[in-house]
């Protein structure tokens, strides 16, 4: 797994430059500049390209981005345009909200998705099976910002139970992680589902069941387990998605998190916040999805081979 370990990290390397380039075109491309953000419309073109010519703006698109790649190397992001403050400064400490937002959102997936997913599988032809899976294509299917908006009609607005936007107390996390968990657990009950019954129709359980093995044993025992390794790999890229992607529950919510950073980002043209972000979320997700396969490898001896 070591060899298979290292050309991973090594694959990332040309997959960031990718990354970073693209973001970085699409970003020099767009209408306007920073100067023309910044100082609003009712500014002058020369204090625009000063204000351009400043922060480096006026420079060749490949300069800048040559010299920002540099920068990353030597563990420096850059430089707000909008406040001339480190990138690293203004992206840390959004970083713990979205943080605590992915694991309670996965948590809570994994919590409502998997239960559903073996009752489905078990009761498969049932009505249990059916409302399950009509239930889960419902969910999967929601836009999340009208999933967000309903629960803020509902709960804040008609009931009064949740406030509306901000953080400050447990009770501003409920919307927020039921909008991100909502669709994800539907996706992880279908998966589960199909998972387990292929698992049940395997040899290895009818040689359980001629041993004489219970239903609870070998579906806790021996169908389970080997049914979640997908699921945990999708677990896993579901986490590192809202890590970024988290972008429509912070925005309607009002939560100071990466993704609504990112987003204000790209409206003001700042493009070293976009790229900063875009640098430490693209090498977590990668990261994220090393683990996931080492984890599935560990716990599955085939795969475990496959890799060396």
């Amino acid at each position: 797994m070591l060899k298979f370990s290292v050309k991973r990290i090594l694959f990332m390397i040309p997959s960031m430059i990718i990354i970073t380039f693209l973001t970085f075109s699409i970003m020099s491309l767009s209408a306007g500049s920073p100067g023309s953000v910044a100082l609003g419309i009712n500014a002058s073109k020369a204090d625009i390209d000063a204000y351009n010519h400043e922060i480096g703006y006026d420079r060749p698109m490949l300069v800048r981005y040559g010299e920002y790649m540099l920068g990353v190397l030597q563990g420096d992001l850059g430089d707000s345009y909008k406040n001339s403050l480190p990138v690293t400064t203004l992206l840390l400490p959004k970083f713990p909200m979205t943080f605590r937002l992915a694991v309670l959102s996965v948590l809570f997936a994994a919590l409502i998705g998997i239960p559903l997913g073996v009752l489905a599988a078990v009761k498969k032809g049932s009505i249990l099976d059916t409302g399950t899976t009509v239930v889960s294509l419902l969910l999967a299917s929601i836009p999340g910002f009208w999933l967000a908006l309903l629960f803020m009609l509902l709960f804040s607005l008609k009931l009064g139970w949740l406030p509306t936007f901000g953080i400050g107390t447990w009770k501003h996390y409920v919307m927020p992680v039921a909008t991100l968990a909502l669709p994800s657990s539907a996706y992880v009950a279908r998966m589960v589902r199909i998972t387990m019954l292929e698992a049940l129709d395997s040899d290895y359980v009818r040689t359980a069941r001629a041993k004489g093995a219970g239903p609870a044993r070998i579906i806790f025992i021996h169908v389970l387990r080997n049914a979640l390794m997908p699921v945990i790999t999708t677990l896993g890229m579901n986490f590192a998605g809202l890590l970024g992607g988290a972008v429509i529950a912070e925005q309607v919510f009002g939560l100071p998190g990466v993704g609504q950073a990112i987003l204000t980002a790209i409206n003001e043209k700042d493009t070293p916040i976009v790229l900063g972000a875009t640098v430490v979320l693209s090498l977590l997700y990668m990261l994220i999805m090393l683990l996931m396969d080492l984890i599935n490898a560990l716990l599955n001896p085939k795969i475990r081979d496959n890799l060396g």
